[in-house]
């Protein structure tokens, strides 16, 4: 049997989290020695009220703040490594999932011992997609949201292969990517082990591209698994020009592009943040600052 945990990360999300354990009940788990670890960052005190009469005790852990993406799903991982799994899932909890898609990345996984990290076909739940006016009715639920993550590497930022595009077949390989989001991520334990968990000073945004680099400096593999489906509610809050994305974003494309980009992109870097300093949104602004003093994980975020 291979012992996988999946670690789900709740914040006054309880909704979310009661659907996520519903669709994994009725998952594919032929071989498979499950235990799901749900990670509350700090809710509210009805939030965990309602949480604990749906999740077991042991398998229910509280944080007593909000510890962020990153550091809260690195205290499930954590867990999971020293209770001996063989692989970690992290899952968002707004995700649903087809029956077959965890034992698709498990068959994946175990062809390969240097495949450190894989991540799903990702598509946009119906009504999540970022353009909705786009699509016709019998489109819905087909619509990619990612087929593996990309790099660009001349401007650092992070994308996903295939984001808004219609499922023709275009995407049906296993193939090895930049980089495998943390919506949904298979990592092999002893690659972990190896490398280390989420870099808690990003808190969050990057910490998934961040420990796909890593894993792949250590001659990790990261692969795309088309095969394995789930469907993602996209958060709509948080997207580009929001507050949240002004600080996380520019802060932490700064924080990666100084670890791993080349010296060309860090100085486009330095360089777009003095024109956000001049004529930038106010948390582009403090994110910008907040980098070259140091304040990183939460930061100035309020």
């Amino acid at each position: 049997m291979t012992k996988i945990f999946i670690i789900i990360l709740n914040w006054n999300r309880y909704q979310d989290t009661h659907d996520c354990l519903k669709s994994l009940e009725k998952i594919n788990k032929k071989n498979l020695d499950l235990n799901i670890l749900v990670v509350d960052n700090g809710s509210k005190v009805e939030e965990i009220e309602k949480l604990k009469k749906i999740v077991p005790a042991n398998s229910l852990i509280l944080n007593n703040k909000n510890l962020g993406f990153a550091q809260g799903n690195n205290v499930g991982i954590r867990q999971a490594l020293k209770n001996n799994a063989d692989y970690v899932l992290v899952l968002n909890n707004d995700t649903f999932l087809d029956k077959n898609f965890l034992t698709e990345l498990v068959s994946t996984a175990q062809k390969d011992k240097k495949i450190g990290a894989l991540t799903s076909k990702i598509y946009f739940a119906k009504g999540y997609e970022f353009h909705k006016d786009r699509y016709k009715k019998s489109q819905t639920g087909k619509v990619i949201w990612s087929a593996g993550g990309a790099i660009d590497w001349n401007n650092i930022y992070a994308t996903n292969y295939g984001v808004d595009g219609i499922d023709e077949g275009q995407f049906q390989k296993v193939k090895e990517v930049d980089f495998a989001t943390g919506a949904c991520v298979l990592y092999n334990a002893n690659a972990l082990k190896k490398v280390g968990v989420f870099d808690p000073r990003y808190f969050m945004y990057f910490e998934d591209v961040d420990l796909s680099m890593r894993l792949k400096k250590h001659g990790f593999k990261v692969v795309f698994v088309p095969k394995s489906v789930i469907w993602h509610k996209v958060a709509q809050s948080s997207g580009i020009g929001s507050n949240l994305n002004d600080y996380f974003i520019t802060r932490n494309r700064l924080i990666f592009g100084f670890r791993f980009g080349k010296l060309r992109a860090r100085i486009a870097l330095i360089k777009e943040g003095i024109k956000f300093l001049i004529k930038g949104r106010f948390w582009q602004k403090i994110g910008f600052t907040d980098f070259l003093i140091g304040n990183l994980g939460k930061g100035s975020w309020k």
